[in-house]
């Protein structure tokens, strides 16, 4: 069985998706909203697939793990929380990936981010499927980044998410004499050329009545938020 580990701060203004509060109209406040909507997603699609879920919150603070609790108690009957350990994400992950691996005896460890904003059950699943057969899983995004992995042995992980991500952490796994399987491509919420792709998708999906994340589509429908094309590209706006 596959534990999986999700990933997430605190859902706090000022803490997460600043990015997205410097160059969208986002206020901090609606950003801690968003990331609240997408950790609570992330942790609904871990929790209903065939793993073992683990919130691994980052402790910034004496109330991280409370708040991170509170996010996802309506979404999660069992889980198991614990805090990340390391300076950088990469450090974090690997970390956790290697004490679950080598200390307890995992089978397989899944790395899962809120930043995922698409990532369902299913995708959840399949990794875990492909697993059986392989040594790990990479899912890219946009931008040579990488929106999910998922290990079966520990690799190097110093620095393993350089960019561009998805190839750097394909050659750790080869390196490490892994072989190496992919996801399909999903957004990964960080910039602003992100939240324009990911509200567009939302909304389209919802317009056909396609699957979306349900609290991120909730937010999608009461943030306010337009997608306008510019000679740059999609644009969000009020």
């Amino acid at each position: 069985m596959t534990t999986v580990a999700v990933f997430c701060d605190p859902p706090r203004p000022g803490l997460v998706l600043e990015d997205l509060v410097e160059t969208t109209p986002l206020s901090p406040a609606e950003a801690a909203d968003l990331y609240a909507a997408l950790t609570r997603d992330t942790a609904r699609a871990a929790a209903r697939s065939g793993g073992d879920l683990l919130v691994n919150y980052r402790p910034v603070g004496d109330d991280a793990e409370a708040e991170v609790r509170e996010v996802v108690a309506d979404v999660v009957d069992d889980a198991r929380f614990e805090p990340q350990v390391g300076e950088s994400f990469a450090g974090r992950v690997g970390n956790t990936a290697t004490h679950l691996l080598e200390t307890e005896g995992a089978a397989s460890v899944a790395v899962a981010r809120p930043e995922a904003a698409l990532m369902a059950r299913t995708e959840v699943d399949e990794a875990a499927m492909k697993l059986r057969s392989t040594d790990a899983v990479v899912g890219p995004a946009p931008g040579g980044r990488v929106h999910f992995a998922a290990f079966g042995e520990p690799i190097d992980f110093a620095d393993c998410f350089a960019p561009p991500a998805v190839e750097t952490l394909t050659d750790r796994c080869l390196d490490a004499g892994l072989d190496v399987e992919f996801l399909g491509a999903k957004p990964l919420l960080e910039t602003a050329a992100d939240l324009a792709a990911v509200v567009t998708g939302v909304r389209t999906r919802r317009k056909a009545d396609g699957i979306v994340p349900r609290s991120l589509a909730e937010w999608v429908a009461d943030c306010g938020l337009a997608v306008e094309a510019t000679d740059d590209g999609l644009a969000v706006t009020r």
